[in-house]
């Protein structure tokens, strides 16, 4: 199902193509842009053009990778010898908090994002132009989307520099970047106009609307709004919706009101469930689980697609990033592993030994390694060949693998941090790179900002207690004769604030939201390794290149500026 969501995008340069020379060209009986625009599978392939910036969005040079290596969640050390992963202190740097408006990554999410932004902007353009030749129920639906995924670019880009350049029609002006409650307003008016009418998933539908923004992306991007708003610096007195948007935030509860309404509107839809196999999320073929609610679909063997050496690719590459080089002998791995990102000691912390996310340590897999036949989220042990002896690195050193980091996080060793292992690893070579569809969006994360915002203040009724959140509980110590009593006894009174903040770290680790989390709760700053703490950081720097072009006024003045404290 996935390959016929990958087609559709590529087909969809012939179609605009297509189009162009149709408004240009005397017809001979081919069909014209107004045929083609009535018939949907038509505006189905426009529309799916959307999508072509999502990929660079798990990338380490990209969104992924400043949301996790600023958190507890992800270190990338220089290790010796060799000082591979030095370049020039640029990961270390962004490990303790030190960066600069010089940064690849600031520079990629940027371009990125607003790229992703325009399009959409292109695309609704086109649909308005011919929104008489569809039905009103197609025009909102796919209008809809587009203005969904607009959003979602738009929420990348504030997620990181707070001030930016919104624009909801597509033209090319430059006005001052826009403030952060005031970008918060309007996406929040967009999603709250657009997702109703959205599809909502069902059994007959899933494979059709899979990686498609769909009702229950809408409202689960609500809800991370609505839960964060405050770490956004949104007040009851300074945000300000557009015109014709209902939302009323008259207190601060409010915001965590209608947090819980839109999660329960992803609840109540019955579209999603949780799955019972934690690692069923993160299969090579996990498009069929019901648990994940927006993904970017992958394809193992298509072209890689970087934009330059060293920068962005179109490839999910955590786990490549993150394992041992010799575990390519072990597990029979095309591409080389790069023994580079790992969990920082303090959040290996959080996980009890049998916690199947974490690194299982009470199963013996700090001896077992690669000869042990569980999965876990984590990877800790020797590496061994086929006849278990523990394989040694070109250095001749062995390669096992332990939970430490050496402490300046420049002389550390190939062994060195847990290994990042929840995606399921390609061990036949059916694929070049993983075929693994990259989660953005979970089922198990909407459960947990409804407990959140009500523990906040929102008004609603917890669902702590239904079947759920006991499969989540249940699945979380899967080897266990009783699961959901060994998960209960290893994090007990988990429904309090400081302990949810635990528990989204052990549920979703490398997801992309670890660091919103720590700035919500007022932790980011209390990361391990992290020396560089002013507040003003929890925003990162508009990249320099952006304020060096940016047009000016009249008086020469960039209209684009930097933000507070760089």
């Amino acid at each position: 199902m996935k390959k016929l969501f990958i087609l559709a995008i590529a087909a969809v340069a012939l179609l605009t193509t297509s189009c162009e020379g149709f408004l240009e060209e005397e017809n001979f009986g081919n069909p014209t842009i107004e045929d083609m625009m009535s018939n949907e599978a038509n505006v189905v392939l426009l529309v799916g053009q959307a999508y072509a910036e999502v990929k660079w969005v798990h990338d380490h040079w990209g969104y992924w990778g400043v949301s996790s290596l600023t958190a507890d969640e992800c270190v990338c050390p220089t290790r010796t010898p060799g000082e591979h992963w030095a370049d020039g202190g640029y990961w270390k740097n962004l490990n303790t908090h030190n960066w600069n408006a010089f940064g690849d990554a600031f520079k990629n999410i940027w371009n990125s994002t607003i790229s992703g932004a325009v399009l959409c902007n292109k695309l609704i353009q086109t649909l308005d132009d011919y929104q008489e030749n569809m039905s009103t129920e197609i025009y909102l639906q796919y209008r809809g989307e587009l203005e969904v995924m607009r959003s979602y670019y738009y929420y990348l880009l504030f997620d990181c520099f707070g001030r930016i350049p919104y624009l909801e029609s597509f033209e090319d002006v430059t006005e001052p970047l826009m403030e952060p409650e005031i970008v918060w307003s309007h996406l929040v008016a967009c999603l709250e106009r657009n997702a109703p009418n959205l599809p909502a998933v069902n059994d007959a539908t899933r494979a059709t609307n899979y990686g498609r923004v769909t009702q229950g992306m809408a409202y689960s991007l609500l809800a991370r709004l609505y839960l964060n708003a405050e770490s956004y610096g949104c007040t009851t007195d300074n945000i300000k919706f557009p015109e014709g948007c209902e939302v009323k935030i008259a207190s601060t509860n409010d915001f965590y009101t209608n947090a819980v309404r839109c999660c329960d509107m992803v609840i109540n839809s019955g579209s999603y469930s949780i799955e019972e196999n934690f690692f069923d999320n993160f299969k090579i073929l996990n498009e069929n689980s019901r648990e994940n609610i927006f993904v970017i679909v992958e394809d193992g063997n298509a072209k890689f697609d970087m934009r330059y050496n060293g920068s962005m690719a179109n490839k999910m590459r955590m786990v490549h990033l993150s394992l041992h080089y010799c575990h390519q002998t072990t597990w029979n791995m095309i591409e080389k592993p790069w023994n580079g990102f790992a969990a920082r000691p303090s959040f290996m912390a959080l996980y009890d030994g049998k916690d199947v996310r974490g690194a299982g340590e009470a199963y013996g897999t700090d001896t077992l390694g690669t000869k042990g036949t569980q999965q876990f989220g984590w990877f800790i042990g020797p590496v061994t060949d086929k006849d278990g002896n523990v394989l040694k690195d070109e250095n001749g050193d062995l390669a096992i693998v332990t939970k430490d980091i050496e402490e300046t996080l420049t002389e550390a060793t190939w062994n060195d941090g847990a290994r990042f292992w929840k995606y399921e690893v390609d061990k036949a070579k059916k694929y070049d790179w993983a075929e693994n569809d990259y989660v953005l969006m979970r089922y198990a994360d909407v459960l947990w900002m409804k407990e959140e915002a009500i523990l906040r203040g929102g008004q609603g009724t917890s669902g702590f207690n239904t079947p759920d959140f006991e499969r989540l509980k249940k699945r979380a110590f899967a080897y266990e004769p009783n699961g959901l009593a060994a998960y209960n006894a290893a994090y007990p009174d988990v429904l309090t604030l400081d302990k949810i903040l635990d528990e989204r770290g052990r549920e979703f680790a490398w997801e992309c939201i670890r660091r919103r989390d720590l700035i919500r709760f007022g932790k980011f700053e209390e990361v391990q390794y992290v020396d560089a703490k002013q507040p003003y950081r929890q925003w990162f720097p508009i990249p320099f290149s952006v304020i060096e072009k940016a047009k000016r006024d009249e008086q020469g003045n960039p209209i684009w500026t930097q933000n507070e404290g760089y």
